[in-house]
């Protein structure tokens, strides 16, 4: 397991002024469990993972791997970066262009003290690529690879030395979009099969919801909720975690009826009264703002039959968007203005009335305070 606590890593900025990179940063990693840092740039996400990775030495903080401390301030321990056995991928991934394959794979193995024997080194080196689906490229030159086959070559790079740690900043962003997306499940597919324990730095919403089994969002160098992928993007605990992590609506409201014991609140919007999910105890009276996801705004041309708790409504076609797969749809009720993700089947024209339904269990109330600015 690893376990990152009270980790604050500065540095001085261009003007002298001190840059505050990590501040606080907690978590904990179970054993074979892949763990995503997610923000936008400069939340610290990265400082976070060179800091466990070595790279960075942190103020104060303590990093523990598997019961051995690879770094406490209080107690003096700094292990350097090449005694901690850890495998790193960066953004860049730093093929060695004037060797093939194999050879790009068997460098760290040849210059480990002690050294392996040949035989050795071409056992682990084809166990590797067999696992990254490289096997039959060996002897291919690196530069004729494709740039998915690079980003393979340079995980089985970090993967031959049987790291105790993996960690991985953002080696999917210099790929297109449909390889990207192909990576993603290589990339689960080899972590699931290896039972690697595993850091993943990203700013892209998609690549931590569909790898990830827990996640970190970052902002401002802090930590401000850890959770699974669908904690994380269905019940988020601020306004910056509900925007930064795909899209959302956002209505202003205040409690007039506080939680129940089934979470349920009641809030009073722009909307009308609205029945909502209270994510934390909420005194009536109290500014919220609820968020719903556009999937979660379901429209019909007909009346929808009245359920509990379901929050009903009408309004109208302001625009839609088709988008292949789905149709983005601009409902106006009142002076307010919904964003909703439907069926393309739903062929509403712009400028006619539309029934809107929000089910309260999607409709997530965040505490006016509790808001994040990106």
């Amino acid at each position: 397991m690893l376990r990152v606590k009270s980790l604050h890593t500065e540095y001085a900025g261009a003007n002298g002024q001190v840059v505050k990179a990590a501040q606080d940063v907690s978590f904990e990693v179970p054993d074979g469990e892949l763990f995503t840092l997610l923000g936008p740039s400069g939340c610290g996400k990265t400082t976070t993972l060179r800091s466990i990775a070595g790279l960075e030495r942190p103020r104060t903080g303590d990093i523990e791997v598997g019961g051995r401390v690879v770094f406490s301030a209080a107690n003096g321990i700094f292990v350097a970066p090449n005694r901690r056995n850890f495998g790193m991928v960066f953004q860049s991934y730093a093929i060695w262009p004037h060797m093939n394959v194999f050879k790009n794979v068997a460098f760290p193995l040849e210059v480990r003290k002690p050294r392996p024997s040949k035989k050795e080194i071409e056992t682990k080196v084809m166990r590797v690529l067999a696992a990254v689906q490289l096997a039959e490229l060996a002897d291919r030159d690196a530069t004729k690879l494709s740039g998915g086959q690079q980003q393979r070559l340079a995980l089985a790079r970090a993967l031959v030395m049987e790291p105790q740690l993996l960690l991985l900043d953002e080696p999917l962003s210099n790929l297109d979009a449909k390889l990207r997306e192909k990576m993603r499940f290589e990339l689960k597919r080899i972590q699931r099969e290896l039972g690697l324990t595993t850091v993943y730095v990203t700013h892209d919403q998609g690549e931590a919801l569909a790898l990830s089994h827990e996640i970190a969002v970052m902002s401002d160098g802090r930590v401000v909720q850890i959770g699974s992928p669908r904690d994380i993007y269905e019940r988020p605990r601020n306004k910056f975690v509900a925007d930064f992590v795909g899209n959302t609506n956002f209505i202003g409201g205040t409690i007039i009826s506080a939680a129940a014991g089934n979470g349920r609140c009641r809030v009073s919007t722009a909307l009308g009264e609205i029945n909502v999910q209270c994510m934390e105890d909420l005194a009536k009276g109290a500014s919220v703002v609820v968020s719903v996801r556009p999937e979660d705004v379901e429209l019909s041309e007909t009346p929808p039959a009245p359920a509990e708790d379901d929050n009903l409504c009408s309004g109208t076609v302001n625009a839609k968007v088709f988008l292949g797969d789905y149709l983005d749809f601009q409902v106006k009720v009142g002076e307010s203005v919904l964003l909703a993700r439907v069926h393309p089947s739903l062929r509403t024209p712009t400028g006619d009335p539309i029934h809107v339904r929000m089910r309260a269990e999607k409709c997530v109330a965040i505490a006016e305070a509790g808001r994040l600015s990106n």
